[in-house]
């Protein structure tokens, strides 16, 4: 079954980074337009120009004239948006909830949780000028399953569950709005979670433990399932909180 997404307009944001510089790719592979959003200009550029039609543009997910700007810009470049990937998040270091500051803590707020709020916001009615659409939030297992250490974080993840979920109904059936919820890869997070470039061997061995499927998610599973979600075969799906978990959610 091949997913296309022939002469479709596809906005991902972080896409600088692992899980979104792969989406992109898969996107522009697909046939779509891709809007390339990240704070990263650099980043975003190097990744623009490796697909056959696509435009980046610098984005500070978490200001609302920021957001609105890159949804204008994509109807500018192409014509419209038929789907928006509300990929761009942050951890934070891992570590006791007693020990975070109030900064950490309103930073995770504003790229967790207030970027998908405000991509969602100025999506749905950019989605409706082209008929209808897609938005497909990126969240984490940890808000189902989570770890010491990155309370905090998980938290901001189950928030973008539960919008994900209200949203589908309240803006059904014209627009669809799902989510994914991958297990850890091995991809910028790890950095910002342990201070390492590479995830250490221990922690992965424990980590990867308590996934039946015996490895960590590649940015490529994630794109696959977002892709998906974003289809045409998925048509009947919204509300959809797909777990790319390797089944560490069963247990």
């Amino acid at each position: 079954m091949e997913l296309s997404f022939e002469n479709k307009v596809v906005v991902v944001t972080g896409a600088a980074g692992g899980f979104g510089s792969v989406t992109a790719r898969t996107f522009a592979d697909a046939g779509a337009h891709v809007v390339v959003s990240d704070v990263d200009t650099v980043g975003a550029e190097k990744v623009a120009a490796d697909l056959p039609s696509a435009i980046a543009i610098t984005t500070d997910v978490t200001d609302e004239d920021a957001v609105r700007g890159l949804v204008d810009a994509a109807e500018s470049a192409f014509g419209g948006i038929d789907v928006m990937v509300n990929n761009a998040g942050v951890p934070h270091r891992a570590g006791a909830l007693v020990d975070l500051d109030v900064a950490t803590v309103d930073r995770q707020l504003a790229v967790n949780v207030r970027s998908v709020f405000l991509g969602c916001k100025h999506a749905v009615p950019a989605l409706r000028r082209r008929g209808g659409g897609v938005i497909v939030n990126v969240a984490s297992i940890a808000a189902k399953r989570p770890r010491p250490g990155l309370t905090v974080y998980n938290a901001t993840k189950g928030a973008v569950i539960t919008l994900t979920r209200g949203l589908a109904v309240e803006v059904a059936p014209d627009v669809r709005v799902n989510a994914v919820n991958p297990v850890i890869a091995e991809t910028g997070f790890v950095k910002s979670f342990t201070g390492a470039d590479a995830l250490p061997d221990d922690l992965r061995s424990t980590w990867v433990a308590g996934i039946p499927m015996a490895r960590t998610a590649t940015p490529q599973d994630v794109a696959n399932s977002i892709l998906y979600l974003a289809s045409e075969q998925a048509g009947f799906l919204t509300g959809v909180c797909l777990d790319i978990d390797g089944g560490r959610s069963i247990q």
